[in-house]
């Protein structure tokens, strides 16, 4: 990879590694988190609906984050702020295990969200600044795939540390906690000085409404797939191995086309491969029903994980060709608060829509608003206006 970027020079290398390692060992102590809460609040008697609102505290802590985000990390330096919150992440990490009473799980999962939103987004804009020139697509592409990858790690590693022990809660505590390693490497000064102008997070959202839509979008579809796509397919009357590989087939499309997905972005107008990845997107899903349980299935949900995810891949890069400094820090805040929004809306969304209309109104659903999505960007296209 080193030599398809040679036009990096060392010091941009270094950050961008360290970036990325960062966020990496993060998104693995993070995928594990979701499925072992979940099993420890089930094992304990806890109905579906407080579970599930138990979790939904975790993304209201990364929308509360947002606006806190770029005033941090002008004041002390986002690598201060990402230091401290790995350390954070790690105890609340280990409060988990060591409190109880399911009442305080809701403050732990709303500051365990805060604060892991927050390390998300500066080491984001490590990546996103130093992902500069003609390679920025498939730098963020490359970002991308090693995201959903160490996000799917997580869970992955449950079957071998069980959920009951200390054991689970040590290991995520202490992967956070390697994280501090690469983030020694990175080498940035985001602190606001005096003759620079701060940049709003809230004064983004008008500067930028498409791309943070564009990224809403992604992250519903994101969080539906990972909770529902396995239940889709049993009520379609597959079983449950089939099930399962559903959801590893869709991520796997992401996985291994984002990279196609940055070299088109590089080399095609970005906000034009971004409205063909949506379109896609939605006419995959809108298929989707009429090839369950067929050979087609398989193409079909590579397709939705490639598009869906590369609208995110497309994002990120719009946002570094656009922004600087301190509006970089506030548009990766902004589409940190569009993931927990997304995350928030999706399972909820799509699992009304199939008790609604029956199984299909989970594909159909999405199929619908990555087509409204879609309309927004022609209408805006046509209007001449900036994403």
């Amino acid at each position: 990879m080193m030599s398809t970027f040679a036009g990096l020079d060392r010091g941009r290398w270094n950050t961008l590694i360290a970036a990325i390692a960062c966020v990496t060992v993060f998104d693995v102590a993070l995928g594990l988190s979701f499925p072992l809460f979940s099993l420890i609040l089930e094992a304990r008697g806890h109905s579906a609906g407080m579970i599930g609102l138990n979790a939904s505290f975790g993304p209201l802590g990364v929308l509360a984050a947002g606006p806190l985000i770029p005033l941090v990390t002008v004041r002390f330096g986002s690598k201060l702020v990402a230091q401290v919150c790995c350390v954070l992440v790690a105890l609340l990490l280990l409060s988990f295990k060591l409190i109880d009473s399911f009442t305080l799980w809701f403050p732990l999962r709303f500051l365990f969200g805060f604060c892991a939103a927050t390390l998300f987004a500066v080491s984001e804009s490590w990546v996103v600044r130093t992902a500069e020139g003609p390679y920025r697509g498939r730098i963020t592409a490359v970002y991308a795939s090693i995201l959903s990858g160490g996000f799917a790690l997580g869970p992955a590693m449950l079957p071998f540390t069980g959920f009951k022990g200390w054991t689970p809660f040590v290991i995520g505590a202490a992967i956070m906690l390697i994280a501090l390693v690469p983030l020694h490497f990175v080498d940035v000064d985001d602190r606001l000085h005096p003759e620079e102008r701060r940049a709003s997070f809230f004064a983004f959202f008008p500067q930028a409404p498409v791309l943070l839509i564009g990224v809403g979008t992604f992250a519903l579809l994101d969080a539906a797939v990972l909770a529902l796509l396995p239940l889709y397919g049993l009520r379609e009357g597959l079983s449950v191995d089939v099930s399962a590989w559903a959801l590893t087939v869709l991520i796997g499309g992401n996985l291994l086309l984002q990279y196609p997905i940055g070299w088109i972005g590089d080399h095609l107008p970005r906000r034009a491969v971004m409205l063909a990845c949506a379109l896609l997107t939605s006419a995959s899903l809108a298929v989707l029903p009429s090839v369950m349980g067929t050979l087609l299935m398989w193409p079909v949900l590579v397709l939705v994980g490639a598009c869906g995810f590369g609208i995110y891949t497309l994002a990120i890069a719009i946002l570094g060709e656009r922004y600087k400094g301190s509006a970089l820090m506030a548009g990766a805040s902004a589409f940190a608060a569009m993931w927990g929004l997304g995350g928030m809306a999706g399972p909820s969304l799509t699992g009304w829509s199939m008790e609604l209309f029956g199984p299909n109104g989970f594909p159909l659903t999405l199929a619908a608003i990555f087509a409204a999505f879609s309309l927004l960007m022609i209408i805006r296209d046509a209007s001449k206006s900036r994403v």
